[in-house]
């Protein structure tokens, strides 16, 4: 009896069944415009400009009617302009946007990307110059201030208008009045620039926190009264002018530090925010 149960037993337990083989699928060959525009890709990752610039030509001419041709457009642009080529890139980026207005993300790059183009050239270049100030009518409000901003390195007067107008947007407003000053234009708009205030940090030896005063701009003269005797002859020593305190912090730009001075038993800061 025993000996039949372990005869029985190999044959209760049947061989395991091979899985069936997995078809394997082959991946077909690449699509050309995709090749190029891969090519292109890789290029741009490695820095080569010119190469780059050259496999979206190679796209853009051999495949025009490809799904790739608006972005190898842009990046073409962009690959010019890395390279240094201002006026093709800039040329570039004009055709991208005269040919594919749909591409809106992009669009609003390519306009961006040619006002500094023009800036970099305007000095050389009446189609710069022109471009810039075709600019300033651009039906998007940030390449009008660019543009503007680039005009006024030169001190066109035709960047006043949108340089004053950009003084009311909070992420332009600061470059657009220095901009201004730095024409010899005094800003008519009150921006968020013009709210700004002195801070002074006192920090003594003997105490662990700084004591933090903040003074509207109106009141910099204020500032000598937080100074030793000592701080005070430093001041003087270093040049600090206590009573221009009021125009040098409308002129610089927020975050500046002013001045610090130490008598050896406290340091006073003042910077502008």
């Amino acid at each position: 009896m025993t000996f039949s149960l372990l005869v029985a037993v190999p044959a209760l337990i049947a061989p395991t069944a091979p899985e069936p083989a997995l078809p394997l699928v082959l991946a077909g060959p690449e699509n050309p415009a995709d090749a190029l525009f891969r090519q292109g890709r890789d290029l741009r990752y490695a820095q080569r400009w010119y190469e780059a610039a050259q496999a979206y030509r190679s796209l853009i001419r051999e495949f025009p009617r490809s799904s790739r041709v608006p972005d190898a457009r842009y990046w073409l642009a962009s690959s010019l302009e890395q390279d240094q080529r201002w006026d093709e890139a800039a040329e570039a980026y004009t055709e991208f946007l005269a040919k594919h207005p749909d591409q809106r993300m992009l669009g609003k790059e390519a306009r961006l990307n040619r006002v500094r183009c023009w800036g970099i050239r305007q000095w050389n270049s009446p189609a710069a110059q022109a471009g810039l100030a075709g600019a300033l009518s651009d039906d998007r409000e940030e390449v009008r201030i660019a543009a503007a901003l680039q005009l006024a390195k030169r001190r066109d007067a035709r960047a006043v208008p949108v340089l004053q107008a950009g003084l009311r947007v909070d992420a332009s407003s600061e470059a657009c009045r220095l901009a201004l000053l730095a024409m010899g234009v005094q800003p008519q708009a009150a921006g968020p620039a013009q709210g700004r205030f002195l801070v002074i940090r006192v920090k003594e030896r003997a105490k662990p926190e700084a004591l933090t005063v903040r003074l509207t701009v109106g009141l910099a003269r204020a500032v000598g009264g937080y100074l030793s005797d000592e701080q005070l002859r430093q001041a003087k020593k270093k040049g600090v002018d206590l009573e221009r305190l009021m125009d040098q912090a409308l002129n610089a730009p927020k975050g500046t530090e002013l001045f610090s001075l130490d008598d050896g038993k406290s340091t006073v800061t003042v910077t502008v925010e």
